[in-house]
């Protein structure tokens, strides 16, 4: 289990390092990206939610009809993901800074640190993403394997 997690950081750090360095190319790449970001509410009975930066999008040479896509997941204080899925694609999520709360449907809530990372499976539903601090922010890295076209995060709708 350490050679795992410190696989997954050495593998995290690597892809930091390689989406920082393609940054103004990714830049230009993302405006067609389909993804279903979200932004901070106005509404202050409403928590702040999280926003969701694509990094690096390409489609995988050696599994037709799949792509591989890096983001940054920013959470502010306090802030609060909707309820959401992430279609039929492999999520790893790896924690850069702070502490959030995670939970996926019929598993419970599990607090994750700097450092610490989990996977979610194909067509996992999840319920809970938060920033349990109300004072510092935090931030995630997630990759993305996905079937090419389809958007990476889909909001519940509100009831």
């Amino acid at each position: 289990m350490v050679r795992v997690r410190i696989a997954g950081g050495f593998l995290a750090g690597g892809l930091v390092a390689a989406a920082t360095a393609c940054a103004p190319a990714v830049e230009h790449a993302t405006g067609a990206l389909p993804v279903a970001a979200t932004a901070s509410q106005s509404s202050s009975s409403q928590p702040p939610s999280d926003k969701l930066s694509p990094l690096l999008e390409q489609a995988l040479p050696n599994v037709k009809g799949k792509t591989f896509t890096s983001a940054i997941v920013d959470f502010p204080p306090a802030a609060r993901a909707v309820p959401h899925r992430h279609g039929n694609a492999f999520v790893y999520a790896y924690v850069l800074e702070g502490t959030v709360r995670s939970q996926l449907g019929g598993e419970p809530a599990r607090t994750y640190r700097q450092g610490e990372d989990w996977v979610e499976p194909p067509g996992a539903h999840h319920l809970l993403a938060e920033n349990t601090s109300r004072t510092q922010p935090a931030k995630l890295l997630v990759i993305f394997i996905s079937d090419t076209g389809d958007k990476i995060k889909v909001d519940d709708r509100p009831r």
